[in-house]
């Protein structure tokens, strides 16, 4: 039953036009580095997405600063110390084509994590929580960039 379930699924969406975003398309997004190990992270996630390592010379490029983390406490004990903490990133962005600035925007994201006596597991818990952070700042990043390429390319191909 799942099975012819799923086969109706498919067929009504290729009968629809539905077209993954990424099929058949390449993204040729050069990544300038971010300072900062967190910035390390952030591009290294944001060339994963983009299907590897592009040079300078790329059709597109993407710029992006990152902020340094904001820890916020969210709960406190009777005694005043904190046990749970949120962690947020904010990044923000310009996507340019041939040097041409296409796209621009800010996103942010954030991350609770437990904050606890121990040196050890809260240091553990925040990095945690910041490689959780950077990874939806990636998806963030990585869909909006995805979808200005598509929308930039679809303007080009229809002034030829």
């Amino acid at each position: 039953m799942k099975k012819v379930l799923l086969s109706l699924v498919i067929i009504c969406l290729t009968a629809c036009g539905f077209k993954p975003m990424f099929s058949g398309n390449t993204t040729d997004i050069y990544v300038h580095p971010i300072s900062g190990i967190n910035g390390i992270d952030l591009r290294n996630a944001l060339r994963a997405r983009f299907g590897g390592q592009h040079g300078p010379e790329s059709e597109y490029s993407l710029q992006i600063n990152l902020s340094t983390p904001n820890n916020q406490y969210k709960a406190l004990e009777k005694t005043g110390d904190a046990t749970w903490q949120e962690v947020s990133l904010t990044a923000s962005y310009t996507l340019t084509h041939n040097g041409q600035v296409i796209a621009t925007g800010t996103e942010t994201a954030a991350e609770s994590y437990v904050f606890v006596r121990y040196l050890v597991a809260s240091n553990a818990s925040y990095n945690n929580a910041i490689q959780n952070t950077i990874q939806v700042l990636a998806e963030k990043i990585g869909t909006r960039t995805i979808v200005e390429t598509q929308k930039h390319s679809g303007i080009t191909s229809d002034k030829n």
